[in-house]
């Protein structure tokens, strides 16, 4: 990434020597001239950041549970004991559905769906409406410069997001259930960076060719990487062994080839990374050489090389990827953790659970995709769903359910990166955990952080999926989740005596903060309003010394964005979602050209359940509305205004 140069009062006005700000209202414009007083050496500095906590909407005000509700402020303390306050708002670039500029003079359809030949795919579910399908669900988003920018009709700098679209839940007769049916879009917008303001307005939007590595697959969440690539996730990785019945993956292999029996299971589960060329373009690769499981957000380290991943799946991991090479993700080693005692998910617990790695193997990318090319699931192993009564096979417990495998004989490389899940629960890793979402690191403290979604199933003792004696396993549980923090070191070795090649490897897990399950509220909650619950998104700003959740959860009536100051120990309620919407597309962004900025999505609005009976009549109608009948979402950012004013005028 590439940050120009600025002119020393312009970097004034909007760093107050190291404030990172978010683009000012009038007021603000105001108060951060007078604090500049014109001058350099007057300029107080940045000493931290909090948010206030705005209230949860009620049926009191329904319009605010059926739109995106921010009342939260940002407050920043300076050298000098003042307070600068920020109310905050938000701003999207637009909804899906809507038609935006595709940069050439023309349009294009924002999260819309295209096939491998990059052909719009039609929904013609309703006859005489046929249209091209886009998606209600966009998530992972990254936002970067780039050296040497050549794209035209700015007034500002060039500023880059790449958003990704997970799915989409219905076609437009509402009765068609399309997720997993469709190849995930992804796309490039340029964004215009107003100098005075740090407002970003969209002028172009690229669709990304996905076609050269087999399209994607329900793309999920994303993080930056620290060289500013975008990286991608594809979550619920399919089943290659009981590929012929399912009829998900069927569709999706329709949509993308025209063709149900085209599509290779093998080449869908993995990591792939956009690079943002400086025309507003992309080019974009996968990783088949990091384990194929349900990617839900890599956090990459400081050292450009120890990635640890989110995997999204009932019995999941703790997966780490280190890198031959910084900087290059195309091959390395994969690492699995086991959990040793002490494993708890109460906060009170002082103490955290050791982590041991067990090396699974090393590999090229190239290598893994040649064998994911060539390979069926049983030229692997075999996979039995009974018992044998056999001592060659091994009982594992995999995304919930018991088997018994036996690996063919020189088959270790490509189960390790083609079978990864049953492979790591064969070699004896804790595979316990429920949906393991989203990664981030904290890299002063050096500390990760993950999101559990829930806590059930698996990790409940007793329960059918929870394997005794792998060090995961709790008497109760907490549907609401928790977020665990990670201790990271170097000077690590495997199982097997390996020294590990990274200072940066996760050597122990506790919960730093955990949802609370409630009886249902008069509004629907099932889990405590005024605390997280399924925490899903995590991203963590260096200079706000502050760990932001999105949630996904079935819990609350609006899912929440939350800021967690790990200093201070504040949680605060920084925005609320659609109801029936899922936080998506966080993203913390410390300084682009001085400014700073929290991108943030929502998915599927108005997806109602049963917790949403006392509110869905109000709210339904409301939804519909402001969301293209259910069909849209929203991509944008939190910004201190809805409308910019120009500093030079304040």
């Amino acid at each position: 990434m590439t940050q120009p140069t600025m002119p020393t009062r312009r970097k004034a006005l909007q760093l107050l020597a190291g404030v990172p700000m978010l683009p000012l209202s009038a007021s603000a414009s105001a108060a951060l001239l007078t604090a500049c007083g014109g001058s350099d050496s007057a300029a107080p500095s940045f000493v931290s950041a909090s948010f206030t906590s705005m209230a949860a909407p009620t049926l009191a005000n329904a319009a605010a549970m059926a739109t995106t509700t921010v009342g939260s402020t940002l407050n920043i303390k300076l050298s000098d004991d003042s307070v600068r306050s920020y109310q905050l708002a938000y701003q999207p670039f637009f909804v899906t559905g809507d038609m935006v500029s595709d940069g050439k003079g023309g349009t294009i359809l924002s999260g819309g769906y295209y096939d491998i030949n990059n052909k719009p795919i039609i929904d013609a579910t309703v006859a005489g409406k046929e249209r091209q399908y886009f998606s209600d669900s966009p998530d992972g988003t990254s936002l970067l410069t780039v050296a040497n920018p050549t794209v035209t009709g700015l007034k500002g700098k060039a500023v880059f997001a790449v958003v990704q679209f997970e799915y989409t839940t219905w076609a437009q007769d509402g009765k068609t259930d399309m997720y997993g049916k469709l190849p995930s879009p992804i796309a490039v917008l340029t964004l215009d960076q107003d100098q005075t303001t740090g407002k970003l307005s969209l002028v172009k939007y690229h669709n990304v060719d996905t076609s050269k590595v087999h399209g994607l697959w329900i793309t999920c969440g994303a993080s930056l990487s620290p060289w500013g690539t975008h990286l991608s996730s594809e979550e619920y990785e399919p089943d290659a062994f009981s590929i012929a019945s399912n009829a998900m993956f069927k569709a999706y292999s329709k949509n993308l080839y025209g063709d149900e029996t085209k599509a290779n299971p093998y080449h869908y589960g993995h990591m792939p990374e956009v690079t943002v060329n400086p025309d507003g373009t992309a080019s974009i690769k996968k990783h088949f050489c990091m384990g194929r499981i349900s990617h839900e957000l890599v956090q990459v380290m400081p050292d450009n090389r120890t990635a640890l991943m989110g995997d999204d799946a009932t019995n999941s991991g703790y997966f780490v990827f280190v890198a031959d090479k910084e900087k290059d993700l195309s091959s390395g080693t994969l690492y699995v953790a086991k959990v040793g005692s002490g494993f708890s998910i109460d906060p009170k617990v002082g103490t955290a659970a050791p982590l041991t790695w067990i090396k699974m193997g090393s590999a090229t990318s190239a290598e893994i995709e040649n064998l994911a090319n060539t390979l069926k699931p049983t030229d692997i192993m075999t996979v039995k769903t009974t018992d044998p009564a056999d001592a060659s096979y091994t009982k594992i417990v995999a995304n919930g359910k018991t088997e018994w495998i036996k690996l063919n004989p020189g088959m270790e490389k490509a189960a390790a990166f083609l079978e990864t899940h049953r492979y790591a629960a064969y070699l004896g890793a804790s595979l316990g955990f429920t949906k393991m979402e989203g990664t981030t690191v904290n890299a002063k403290d050096k500390i990760a952080y993950s999101a559990l979604q829930n806590i059930q199933s698996s990790m409940v003792a007793g329960n059918a999926a929870n394997v005794p004696g792998n060090g995961i396993s709790v008497p109760k549980q907490l549907v609401a989740g928790a977020v665990m923090a990670l201790n990271l070191k170097g000077g690590q070795k495997d199982t097997a005596g390996g020294t590990i090649n990274s200072e940066w490897m996760p050597v122990d897990t506790k919960v730093l903060l955990a949802g609370e399950d409630i009886t249902a509220d008069a509004l629907g909650n099932t889990a405590n309003p005024n605390n997280i619950a399924n925490p899903d998104n995590l991203k963590f700003s260096e200079k706000m010394r502050t760990l932001f959740i999105g949630e996904d959860s079935s819990q609350h009536v609006n899912n929440f964005l939350w800021a967690y100051n790990v200093d201070t120990k504040q949680l605060s309620r920084v925005m609320s979602i659609p109801a029936g919407g899922e936080s998506t597309g966080l993203h913390a962004v410390d300084e682009i050209n001085g400014w700073t900025y929290i991108m943030s999505n929502f998915q599927h609005p108005g997806d109602w359940g049963s917790i949403h009976s006392v509110v869905k009549d109000t709210l339904d109608p409301m939804i519909k509305a402001n969301y293209k009948n259910k069909n849209g979402a929203a991509v944008g950012y939190l910004t201190a205004a809805a409308k910019q004013p120009s500093l030079n005028q304040a």
